[in-house]
């Protein structure tokens, strides 16, 4: 089954139903189910389709263009092997005039990225194909590649003839909560809503890990299974992901890393000082490469928007290999994932886990508010004390055009949470001094967004104006 991505198969089917010719480019992360939506959506429709060697040089490429181009019974094609891409689009055009003219002609191109090799000129052939050709004759051409930021620059920016040839695009990106708890309901698993979440804290919404799990093992198990056992397949998965992306991940890996150690991200110049990278203009394609690929996010704290970005990490998987995965007491050991449910490295673990979560699901937060035709702000706030204020950290900040600024507090919790009376005595203090060192002349509201929400939540309306529950986080 196909599960959610409704938009974006809404795009795929548009394009062959269009009365023109379109290009369609779609991008994501590896194992993030591009292939699986494409060839699931256009199913029967496809009438050439070609997926790059990974390392391959231009011969291993033009072999499979012209093995593929056998397979669809396109004459004696041995015999006509291209030498270069020039030829290899001419003998495509020859065999697409073979079809019936007023046919739309759906043409796959996967893992692009592979098969633009160096120095083959593929992608300016592929521009010519289309700009002579295919744009003329009824054509839909999908592209697709997990190097998201190759992607972008080099055909969605490109600057020679695919210049501004796209006509849709698609970043696709990890699935929901909605879309997750949806893939497991089709796999036959059951779970609560909590289990779901402490399954995407651990893995995010990627379809291929989802699809790893087993029905008859609890979430914990299938985790313990995937993630801690020596023969786990996510156990080495880390290193495998960044590698098969990024050209000299190691830069990628460090920054990565750096964000893992500061819950509440980093500046550009902190993570200078803590990966030993040069603040130079490869610093910035990295972290574009990293953003484009969903592995970061970047973001102005509040009121800051010349300077003072911060960079988060929000791969949910990432975070929960350098944390936990990767701890060699933990590596190797079966039930590893079990006996440490109790620990206080879990608890903060789960605490961040789920503040990432959160804000990856900020839509729903804001649906749930009631706020989404309300122009707002979504940040956070950071003040480090002084002799008159205590300092204080805001992870989850919405300043709302009708007056008010929800001040976000996120707490995991097995269990109803329970205000206690210090606990509350502290969030009074927090919106106090918010209040105090912004000036700010907009009502402050505290929304606690929990698991289990809040006990007792009518007689804390004096400080908590808003509770949340993991219901509507789950919202679509």
């Amino acid at each position: 089954m196909l599960i959610g991505r409704t938009e974006q198969k809404a795009i795929l089917k548009e394009a062959v139903a269009s009365p023109k010719s379109e290009f369609v480019v779609v991008y994501g992360r590896r194992r993030i189910g591009k292939t699986f939506l494409i060839k699931r959506t256009l199913s029967q429709a496809i009438d050439f389709e070609m997926t790059g060697i990974q390392d391959g040089g231009l011969s291993d490429q033009l072999t499979t263009f012209v093995e593929k181009l056998g397979e669809q019974g396109f004459g004696n094609i041995q015999s006509e092997k291209p030498k270069n891409w020039r030829e290899a689009f001419s003998l495509l055009k020859k065999y697409l005039q073979t079809l019936k003219k007023d046919k739309k002609k759906v043409l796959f191109f996967d893992e692009l990225p592979w098969i633009s090799t160096h120095k083959s000129n593929f992608l300016g052939m592929l521009g010519y194909f289309w700009n002579d050709w295919a744009i003329y004759n009824n054509v839909v051409l999908v592209v697709c590649g997990s190097a998201a930021s190759w992607m972008i620059k080099n055909v969605l920016n490109n600057k020679g003839g695919l210049h501004n040839r796209a006509t849709q695009y698609i970043p696709l990106k990890p699935f929901t909560l909605s879309e997750t708890a949806e893939f497991l309901k089709a796999k036959k698993i059951k779970a609560t809503q909590y289990q779901v979440v402490q399954l995407y804290m651990a893995l995010g919404g990627v379809p291929y890990y989802l699809e790893l799990l087993k029905a008859n093992q609890s979430i914990p198990q299938n985790i313990d299974r995937l993630c801690f056992d020596a023969n786990g397949f996510l156990r080495d998965e880390f290193d495998r992901l960044f590698k098969s992306l990024f050209e000299k991940s190691e830069h990628h890996i460090m920054i990565v890393k750096a964000l893992a150690s500061k819950w509440k991200g980093l500046t550009r110049k902190e993570i200078v000082e803590i990966t030993g990278l040069n603040n130079s203009g490869t610093l910035t394609k990295t972290l574009d490469e990293l953003e484009k690929s969903a592995f970061i996010q970047s973001y102005f704290p509040f009121q800051k928007k010349k300077k003072g970005s911060l960079f988060r990490l929000t791969d949910n998987f990432s975070l929960f290999y350098l944390k936990l995965i990767s701890d060699r007491g933990l590596r190797n050991q079966k039930g590893a994932f079990l006996k440490i449910f109790t620990s206080q490295k879990f608890k903060i673990w789960c605490g961040y886990a789920f503040e990432n979560t959160c804000f990856t699901h900020s839509e729903q937060i804001i649906k749930a508010l009631g706020i989404s035709g309300i122009l707002h702000e979504i940040s956070s706030f950071q003040f480090m004390g002084n002799t008159t204020f205590s300092g204080i950290q805001v992870d989850l900040l919405i300043d709302r055009a009708d007056g008010v600024i929800n001040l976000c507090e996120i707490k995991f919790s097995n269990a109803t949470f329970k205000l206690t009376p210090a606990y509350k005595n502290t969030l009074r203090e927090r919106a106090d001094t918010f209040v105090a060192v912004n000036k700010s002349k907009k009502a402050i509201f505290t929304t606690l967004i929990t698991t289990y929400g809040l006990a007792n939540a009518e007689e804390h309306l004096d400080v908590i104006q808003n509770v949340l529950t993991l219901d509507v986080l789950f919202e679509r």
